[in-house]
């Protein structure tokens, strides 16, 4: 359980919130770069950290991350001109270009100095694996940009389904490290199956386990933790254990277990204190599915299940849409798609949960573990230290790994799928355990 006071250093971001300041230490994807995808195009308005801004892509292919509001008379630049490398605001012709310089201003007197005395905030930017990136904190403190989890390689193939959920970031994310609820939950896409290790059909995700409380441990990282769940396994269960481990890589990354096809991170984007910028990426080689194909597996798809702003068509109004007839046939929750059972679950919490009366078991170890580190986090942070995963030395992101597997029992866990460059800030006390039998 949690205070009032620490679930609000928990999940609180917009303003000077020490939550929203640890967030800025880190580069932040703003948007999918297919929402910008030519030069002049539609200007697209995105909102991030409490902060109302507008992004588009340049004649010359550069993209902008620029405050929405023109700063003369604050009409919104999302209805602006992109056009000769600059957006020009349609009240009075005002334009910036993507450094947020004012490189033209029509409605002035020729000659005017004014026009060199204006400057529209801006954010630095960095394009890869499929985002738009931008660094909000302050420009003395901005890292060279690091490649995410998903993209350790420059011709990794990603695929990325995102969706705007009406709900704080911090219960999302507190969903992607609950390894539990996905035998329950998710329990009619997720299948025990007799299969060597986790495996992925054009329709169903299938598991060597039936084993429904799995025993969980945890070991505190230099970038958060690293989470174990360990079942029975279907096969040869007296000797060998089924061992699925994630990492939560602060403060907005989850890299749940692969399957036999491609890789899976989870990234959860603060829009505000009460909504979220929820992506579902998967990542790997040749038998990384394509974008829509990943989009339809999850019922994800744009024009199909959300709209244009990756809006849900599901919400609370209609129930998300649940199948009651469906479920009496079988389906466990009667919704489709294994992120649309979450937000179901997610949003019926409320727009930022109550931690202050839960009834928390052995199951929710990594919970636990998660507001911890964090309050603390927010904690330090708040009284002048570094923000949480962005100091020095560091593990680079694209050298983390998750594991899934069936493995001899009594293998140590915590080495499972770990790169050399993790396993040596280990040896060198980076981290401490804690277990839940």
């Amino acid at each position: 359980m949690l205070t009032r006071h620490e679930n609000d250093l928990l999940t609180r971001v917009e303003g000077d919130a020490p939550m929203g300041g640890i967030m800025r230490r880190h580069w932040l994807p703003i948007c999918l770069s297919e929402e910008v995808p030519e030069a002049d195009g539609d200007p697209v308005k995105q909102r991030i950290l409490g902060e109302n801004l507008v992004v588009f892509r340049d004649s010359e292919g550069k993209v902008g991350v620029l405050d929405e509001l023109c700063p003369h008379r604050k009409a919104s630049l999302v209805f602006g001109r992109n056009e000769e490398c600059g957006l020009r605001c349609l009240y009075h012709g005002w334009k910036f270009d993507v450094n947020g310089n004012c490189t033209d201003m029509s409605s002035e007197p020729p000659g005017s100095a004014l026009r060199e005395k204006v400057k529209l905030k801006s954010y630095p930017v960095h394009e890869a694996a499929g985002f738009v990136w931008i660094w909000m904190g302050p420009a003395a403190e901005m890292p060279a940009f690091d490649p995410p989890v998903f993209q350790p390689a420059p011709d990794t193939r990603v695929s990325i389904a995102r969706m705007i959920i009406d709900c704080n970031y911090a219960q999302i994310l507190e969903g992607a490290i609950d390894s539990a609820h996905s035998s329950s939950l998710h329990s009619s896409d997720m299948v025990p199956a007799r299969v060597d290790r986790a495996s992925a059909t054009n329709q169903n995700w299938l598991r060597p386990s039936t084993d429904k409380a799995p025993r969980l441990f945890v070991e505190r990282t230099s970038f958060g933790f690293r989470y174990s769940a360990i079942r029975r396994p279907i096969k040869d269960a007296a000797t060998m254990d089924y061992v699925r481990t994630t990492l939560f890589i602060a403060p907005y990354t989850v890299q749940i277990p692969s399957n036999n096809l491609y890789n899976i991170a989870i990234l959860h984007i603060p829009v505000d204190d009460t909504h979220t910028a929820f992506h579902f990426i998967a990542w790997g080689g040749d038998t990384t599915p394509g974008v829509e194909e990943w989009r339809k597996f999850l019922c994800m798809q744009v024009g199909v299940d959300l709209d244009k702003r990756f809006v849900s068509s599901r919400n609370l109004a209609n129930n998300y849409r649940q199948d009651r007839k469906a479920m009496k046939l079988g389906n466990w929750t009667g919704i489709p798609g294994i992120p649309n059972q979450d937000v179901a679950m997610w949003e019926t919490i409320g727009p930022v949960g109550d931690r202050s009366d839960e009834i928390l078991g052995a199951s929710d170890i990594a919970i636990v573990e998660y507001r911890r580190q964090m309050v603390e986090a927010a904690r330090t942070f708040a009284a002048g230290g570094p923000a949480i995963g962005a100091h020095q030395p560091r593990v680079p992101h694209g050298k983390l790994h998750s594991f899934e597997g069936i493995v001899p029992k009594g293998s140590d866990w915590r080495t499972l799928g770990a790169s050399p460059e993790e396993l040596a800030f280990r040896a060198s006390g980076d981290a401490k355990g804690v277990a839940a039998e």
